[in-house]
């Protein structure tokens, strides 16, 4: 497992608001098991998910997100395709739906690199919002 730093920046665009940034400079480990390469961090207060863990596993042109701590929740990303999960809070349960629009990782022998990755999710009974992921490995 190698330690690596990562810098992550999230928006998410609602319909008829300003898009709301989150960014994030935080430690994190990479490790690889087989054909994926697994990335680990812990969030913070600052993304609003502190004490959660997420973990991002990068596979032939897919990423899957799992996060735990006190809401959990799995996504799946892979371009032009619609994924459905559950997303666990202490409120409730509720369907997540996402839709891939764009998706680019790349990472270097010194796993050093970069994911972008947009979306569009939709919380059944919360809302729809147009999403994008950018993480710099560095």
């Amino acid at each position: 497992m190698k330690q690596i730093m990562l810098k992550i920046k999230g928006t998410i665009k609602r319909a008829g608001e300003e898009a709301e940034i989150i960014e994030l400079t935080t430690e994190g480990k990479h490790y690889r098991k087989g054909e994926a390469d697994y990335l680990v961090y812990e969030e913070s207060e600052i993304s609003g998910m502190e004490g959660a863990t997420t973990t991002l596993k990068l596979k032939g042109g897919k990423i899957t997100l799992n996060r735990f701590g006190s809401a959990r929740m799995r996504m799946e990303f892979e371009k032009g395709k619609r994924f459905t999960s559950d997303y666990a809070t202490p409120n409730g349960t509720f369907k997540l739906e996402i839709l891939t629009g764009e998706l680019y990782y790349v990472l270097d022998e010194n796993i050093k690199g970069s994911i972008l990755v947009r979306y569009e999710m939709s919380l059944k009974g919360l809302g729809r919002s147009a999403n994008e992921l950018n993480i710099e490995i560095i």
